[in-house]
């Protein structure tokens, strides 16, 4: 019988241990298949770029990005009301310690700010969340490991001198057209 409660409290106690915080991970999984939105998971193959012309540095950079998951809210009149709750959602999310922010454009209502979770030589996603009140919002994870400041720009060079395979993008540049 005391093996039953041990087992009991035991289970109670890792069960109650799991963390019910929201964040993004859980909010992306919760609304991929909302109508309001759409899921988008992009790998590095996006960028369509011959590595062997790539600097050491730049494959390094390159070699620690592992993918891009983009969310987005096309609002439209049926949906305001879901649009302002969704939007206050991601922005408590994004209030919480574990999301460290770099920076902030514009205001609250509209504007894009860039997080990341990790320490600043260990990054292990980026997250961009940019809000426009006519169009919606949208959040892009960028999930990698030991990314840090100086590879994202690194990266950055390497996005300027690639071709980028629009092809994945597409669903969400249909979204955006009126």
């Amino acid at each position: 019988m005391k093996r039953i409660y041990s087992i009991a409290i035991l289970c109670s106690l890792f069960l109650g241990s799991c963390n019910n915080k929201p964040t993004l991970q859980k909010y992306f999984v919760e609304n991929t298949e909302n109508k309001n939105f759409i899921a988008l998971d992009v790998s590095p193959s996006i960028l369509n770029v011959d590595k062997t012309k790539l600097s050491a540095e730049q494959n390094t950079a390159l070699e620690s990005f592992d993918k891009m998951n983009i969310l987005a809210f096309k609002l439209n009149d049926a949906n305001k009301a879901q649009f302002d709750t969704e939007r206050a959602k991601v922005v408590a999310i994004l209030k919480d310690e574990k999301y460290q922010q770099l920076m902030k454009f514009g205001s609250g209502k509209e504007g894009a700010s860039v997080s990341f979770v990790g320490d600043d030589e260990h990054i292990e996603e980026f997250i961009l969340f940019a809000n426009q009140k006519e169009n919606g919002f949208a959040v892009v994870r960028i999930l990698g490991k030991d990314m840090n400041p100086t590879g994202i720009m690194t990266m950055m060079s390497v996005l300027k001198s690639s071709n980028i395979d629009l092809e994945q993008l597409k669903p969400l540049q249909e979204m955006f057209k009126k």
